[in-house]
């Protein structure tokens, strides 16, 4: 992917402009090229999100206390037990029967590790020409909007 030249604009054309269209067009980029991705492994966002949660805390979620924690995230009305159903299908989750803690097998974390690599030029696009300091501050930016109006700008634990 290559950067695309920026017009310049003045301080004051740009500190008009809605920080809402700007977010959301980048939202809906970034999120689209994510789904195009995951879609090549039969994957929605939903499934990524719970393959790297059960990958980063085996045997730390079930489904209700994951549903709880994904579905603040979810735009796309998703029935996360079907996500949950279809990832034990495929042999790539396993719920312990006593407690239901989930963990991925072996076959689910070299998914996970496909769909990272997959998703990984979308995410080093986004990134693309934009100084390691100035996204810092790009988010902090982001963080206090959120929080300004209501919202959890705190990072996700």
């Amino acid at each position: 992917m290559t950067t695309a030249p920026l017009k310049e604009y003045t301080h004051e054309e740009l500190v008009g402009q809605p920080i809402g269209a700007w977010t959301s067009q980048a939202a809906w980029l970034v999120l689209g090229g994510i789904r195009a991705q995951l879609a090549v492994e039969g994957l929605t966002q939903p499934h990524w999100w719970t393959l790297n949660h059960a990958s980063g805390g085996p045997g730390k979620w079930t489904r209700p206390t994951l549903t709880a924690r994904l579905g603040k995230y979810d735009d796309l009305g998703t029935d996360f037990d079907r996500v949950y159903d279809d990832l034990v299908a495929r042999g790539w989750l396993t719920e312990d029967a006593g407690t239901g803690a989930m963990t991925l097998t072996e076959a689910g974390e070299a998914a996970r590790i496909r769909a990272r690599e997959r998703i990984a030029p979308v995410l080093k696009g986004a990134h693309e020409g934009v100084d390691e300091a100035d996204f810092v501050t790009t988010i902090n930016v982001l963080r206090r909007i959120v929080a300004n109006l209501g919202g959890d700008g705190n990072l996700p634990e």
